[in-house]
């Protein structure tokens, strides 16, 4: 039997509604600071808008910025954080071998061709031929290279060196579970050193409101915390990124890297959410995940969005576990695919500060655990997927 590596987490990246980094998103949560949304620009919508932000920073070229739609600068941005804060930015001979695993969307489309079109049709003689002809002329060809997803992997590997294999995930919330056990298995099989995972998400697009009403995801009218918007629930969409680097222990030991925790396990699923679906999938998670969870030190940070019937089903779950509890999305929004590796990071710096944040909402319950030195995330997609991580301090 092949023993499996001890993966750490060396490196993070995070950028929310709560400011640039982890440590400025952690202070506003430890502080139970009110939630940052935007209920006037996308009305009646509501989202989470990003904090400001000097790209210049982390992408110098303003013809490299002016090439990337907003999702793929946020991505490369928290990407360029994450290898700062593993110690392996600029320094080609670790790049050269860290591989990278995107989890992304479907990129970001033209809102004012769109809009001309979808204008057109309603008079056209014949919508499908004026759609056909319309698509063939208005359509940029930039536009194409900017929904395409794996740009922001070629994006971060053309800007900060990053020069390993590279994978893209999608598939909404799943996507960004996957990417990261993935990555995980990857070390801890001895088949990658250093792996950059995580993604970007940017909310603040009617298109992609557009295609999230057609399904009736949108929190709209009242902001309400995550765990109180009623049976008829809704997602404020939260604008972010977030990437970790993760890397096998006795790599991280040569270069004497600092950890910010281990992680010990992760699942994934995916059912057909059926009655009862997502509560059997998270049980069948959770009793695999048990034996390497110390009940005394654990808390859970849930990625909950809000939407039914998976808020209530996972809620539900959650209670049968009793460990203190605490969303983040109605701090930071919900970042689809983005969301899993936003909450891993600010499990880790729950950990490391050895506190939970306060609590917002009838599901946070609990109080923090003494000594708290781990944490379980959740994901809980609107539509499709489940997964379970456990982290853990390194003492």
């Amino acid at each position: 039997m092949i023993e499996r590596r001890e993966v750490w987490i060396t490196g993070v990246g995070l950028l929310t509604c709560l400011g640039e980094g982890l440590e400025a998103t952690w202070h506003h949560l430890k502080q139970g600071d009110p939630p940052p949304f935007d209920d006037k620009s996308f009305a009646p919508c509501i989202i989470h808008p990003l904090a400001p932000i000097n790209f210049d920073k982390q992408i110098s070229k303003k013809s490299d910025q002016r090439q990337m739609e907003t999702w793929q600068r946020l991505g490369v941005y928290a990407a360029g954080l994450a290898l700062g804060d593993a110690g392996i930015a600029g320094h080609a001979d670790l790049l050269d071998h860290t591989d990278m695993i995107v989890s992304a969307g479907g990129g970001e489309r033209d809102i004012a061709v769109d809009t001309a079109i979808l204008a057109g049709m309603r008079t056209a003689a014949d919508s499908a031929i004026f759609l056909n002809q319309r698509l063939m002329s208005d359509l940029r060809p930039t536009l194409f290279l900017a929904q395409l997803p794996n740009l922001l992997a070629g994006n971060i590997s053309l800007i900060h060196g990053v020069v390993g294999s590279s994978r893209t995930f999608l598939g909404e919330e799943s996507a960004g579970v996957d990417a990261v056990r993935v990555a995980q298995a990857r070390i801890a099989a001895g088949q990658s050193e250093l792996t950059l995972v995580g993604g970007a998400f940017n909310a603040s697009r009617w298109d992609i409101l557009l295609v999230n009403e057609e399904a009736g995801l949108p929190l709209k009218g009242k902001f309400a915390p995550v765990w109180d918007r009623g049976p008829q629930g809704g997602i404020a969409f939260g604008n972010m990124s977030a990437f970790l680097v993760l890397e096998s222990r006795d790599h991280a030991q040569k270069r004497a890297a600092r950890p910010r925790a281990r992680m010990t396990a992760i699942q994934s699923g995916r059912n057909m959410r059926r009655a009862g679906d997502i509560e059997a999938s998270l049980r069948r998670q959770w009793k695999a995940i048990t034996p390497k969870i110390d009940l005394a030190r654990a808390a859970i940070v849930s990625g909950a969005n809000g939407f039914e019937p998976a808020t209530s089903a996972e809620l539900h779950v959650l209670k049968e576990i009793a460990l203190p509890v605490r969303n983040t999305g109605t701090y930071i929004g919900h970042g689809v695919e983005t969301q899993f590796t936003a909450n891993l990071a600010i499990a880790c710096a729950m950990i490391e500060d050895g506190n939970l944040f306060p609590p917002m909402g009838s599901g946070d319950c609990g109080e923090t655990p003494s000594p708290l030195s781990q944490a379980v995330v959740t994901s809980v997609g609107s539509w499709r997927g489940e997964g379970l991580a456990l982290i853990e301090r390194i003492d």
